[in-house]
């Protein structure tokens, strides 16, 4: 068989493969133009045929529709459109990967589509103003942490916070903290590590993206599971607010320490402004129902609403409520 011939049924059967499935078929008309348009090659309809025919018989999953004009096309992809479409939303709405990444890996996923159908999922496809994170070492973490738990190996990381006035800071006066990583989770749009803390000698959730940089596989062997430990347990202890009722904007006075809570619910545009260096305002627009005042309340008065005052008086209402049901069931 010549060159010429091999890269005539290459280009037939890539030209197919990337542009066609059952929903878009070609003629031998529309192939044969392709070839001598892109290529340079020109062939007769009944060799474009014969070529069709072979990539079938090799199980290359080149099916025809028999009609007037025979149509080809590619039948052999691994994902059906909407397959792949919960898996670029999933992408999407994930705050773990960053959005240069998202991009790119939404792109890879597009590949596996033929030309047309990627066209038309692409206009569909809405990334820009999603809360995401900003670490963009994030991959290479999962990697380090994947490889720590196979090797039944302590890490060793710096994590991170966030001031008052939204600069990622470490944690622990910067000192690096040693865990035993026994699982990761995702669970509530972020991926988490559960694992072992030696200085608390406790199990704590650590949330990747706040990981300064690649963990250090240390040596050291990790600290067994507990019999225990259940990953279900733990992912019921990740928040999330769900509400129906209209938004409204809500002033919050709030500590330091709860920046952090800010960024990951709202994102980092949220409305904040520093009052001192333990201290900032934000303004935030959303439900005002039980479910946000107890999400306020969670906080034990490290985040005070301020305003506006139907909301204070609300929410001040609903724990004096709270306050007497409590002291009643205490009576009894």
């Amino acid at each position: 068989m010549e060159n010429g011939t091999k890269l005539r049924i290459l280009y037939l059967y890539q030209h197919l493969l990337q542009n066609t499935d059952s929903e878009h078929s070609e003629s031998t008309v529309e192939l044969t133009k392709m070839l001598a348009d892109k290529h340079g090659i020109k062939v007769s309809r009944n060799t474009i045929s014969d070529d069709l025919a072979m990539l079938h018989n090799c199980n290359l999953q080149i099916e025809v529709i028999h009609s007037t004009q025979n149509k080809y096309y590619y039948d052999g992809q691994l994902f059906s459109v909407p397959e792949l479409k919960v898996l670029i939303d999933a992408i999407s709405s994930s705050k773990f990967i960053t959005k240069h990444k998202s991009e790119e890996l939404i792109n890879k996923l597009l590949t596996l589509l033929p030309r047309q159908s990627a066209v038309r999922m692409r206009r569909h496809i809405y990334t820009a103003d999603r809360v995401k994170s900003d670490n963009e070492r994030g991959y290479y973490i999962v990697d380090a942490i994947n490889d720590a738990i196979e090797a039944k190996r302590k890490i060793s990381f710096r994590y991170t916070d966030y001031d008052v006035h939204k600069n990622r800071v470490l944690t622990n006066d910067g000192n690096p903290y040693t865990v035993s990583p026994y699982t990761l989770l995702w669970d509530g749009e972020y991926y988490y590590m559960i694992g072992f803390y030696d200085e608390r000698q406790t199990t704590r959730t650590f949330r990747l993206d706040r990981i300064e940089k690649q963990p250090e596989i240390l040596h050291a062997p990790a600290v067994p599971k507990p019999e225990n430990f259940s990953i279900a347990e733990r992912s019921r202890s990740v928040f999330r607010m769900y509400d129906t009722e209209e938004p409204v904007e809500v002033t919050l006075l709030c500590d330091a320490s709860v920046m952090r809570y800010f960024i990951d619910y709202f994102g980092p545009d949220v409305d904040t402004e520093p009052v001192d260096e333990d201290h900032f305002r934000a303004k935030i627009f959303v439900c005002p129902s039980p479910t946000f005042f107890g999400w306020v309340f969670g906080f034990g008065g490290s985040i005070r609403i301020i305003g506006p005052d139907p909301v204070v008086k609300e929410y001040k209402e609903m724990a004096g409520e709270i306050l007497d049901e409590t002291k009643s069931n205490t009576a009894l």
